[in-house]
């Protein structure tokens, strides 16, 4: 009897996954970008939209088979929705290349969104007229929204490429530098959000920001600079309270985990909200290290490393011009009480 339950169980688990399909070209790129969604359960590198019957790599790539480069993505609506692999879609490509993406050139790298059902395709649609209302360049927007119709696998070595084994990862990152498909993306999409959820669909007011924010705190926040240690507002302040992102004002980190690093700019050693925290690599100035950003403003805050205190081993170390700092006696007048139970 259980092990019925348990199949039953397993059975519509499975059945409520869904599956999309994505060209951005070399497949290899597009697995990460889908498999750091919560809700994503396996990313698949393959091919699609051409007439030859479970094609190898090899022929794929010679061109004549009229397939494309895809990632089939199998996920969890319930946790992450269509709208959410459509915004990472849009900003992991060149949607105005029509001959390949980056150094990879032919057919077999253009771009498409291969849609399985009819919501999809409304959803691919309204998602494709929104990135054409944005008007980034003067470039039309070229990535053709396809009828989904059969996905073939490509070769196991080419399944997590980015992080199979020690040898695929070097050959991956220096793919990736070479390509120039980070340098691309960095410029191309730097001032975008999408937010295909809430219908929002805001791209940020770039004029309205220069005119709300000092010049230091445009420089940090969206030009990702860096204010100048032990001269900035709040590296020694001691006050209770917390601090938020200066231009989206969503929580971030709390004076209870701030400490003295010695560093000249306001440390922590853990987030207050760890979910307005994203953290991605830099590799500016010829070493890796990790940004931290806010997830809603999407601004540069600064970045995190592993010489912190304990409990968290962490330091993150911010810019005071990334940050606005309300006092524990001003938190329920900001409409942020429910953080007062921190410092009774």
């Amino acid at each position: 009897m259980k092990l019925i339950i348990l199949l039953s169980i397993l059975s519509f688990s499975s059945f409520a996954l869904e599956k999309a399909t994505f060209a951005g070209g070399c497949f290899w790129c597009m697995e990460k970008p889908f498999e750091e969604l919560k809700g994503v359960k396996t990313v698949i590198s393959g091919f699609s939209g051409g007439k030859v019957e479970d094609p190898s790599y090899k022929l794929v790539s010679s061109g004549k088979t009229k397939h494309i480069e895809v990632v089939q993505v199998t996920y969890d609506p319930k946790l992450v929705s269509y709208n959410d692999l459509l915004a990472a879609f849009w900003v992991n490509i060149n949607p105005t290349d029509k001959g390949g993406q980056f150094v990879d050139r032919g057919h077999q790298y253009t771009t498409a969104i291969f849609y399985h059902n009819d919501k999809q395709k409304k959803l691919a649609l309204s998602s494709k007229e929104y990135i054409k209302s944005l008007e980034i360049n003067d470039k039309k927007i070229v990535t053709p929204v396809r009828a989904f119709k059969k996905f073939y696998a490509a070769e196991d070595y080419h399944q997590d490429f980015y992080k199979r084994t020690i040898v695929t990862k070097l050959k991956y990152k220096y793919y990736r530098n070479a390509s120039g498909r980070d340098d691309f993306l960095e410029d191309y999409w730097k001032d975008i959000k999408l937010d295909f959820n809430s219908q929002k669909k805001v791209a940020k007011d770039m004029k309205n920001l220069k005119e709300t924010l000092t010049e230091i705190q445009y420089k940090v926040t969206q030009e990702d600079g860096t204010e100048t240690p032990f001269k900035n507002e709040y590296w020694d302040n001691k006050e209770e309270g917390i601090y938020v992102d200066i231009v989206s004002k969503e929580p971030l980190f709390s004076s209870k985990t701030k400490y003295k690093s010695g560093t000249g700019w306001p440390s922590f050693y853990k987030p207050l909200e760890s979910d307005n925290i994203v953290e991605k690599k830099d590799r500016k100035f010829f070493v890796t290290r990790t940004e931290v950003r806010s997830k809603e403003g999407d601004s540069h805050l600064g970045h995190v490393f592993t010489d912190g205190p304990e409990p968290t081993g962490l330091r993150y170390c911010l810019n005071s011009a990334a940050l606005e700092f309300i006092p524990k006696d001003k938190l329920k007048s900001r409409g942020l009480e429910k953080y007062l139970s921190l410092f009774e």
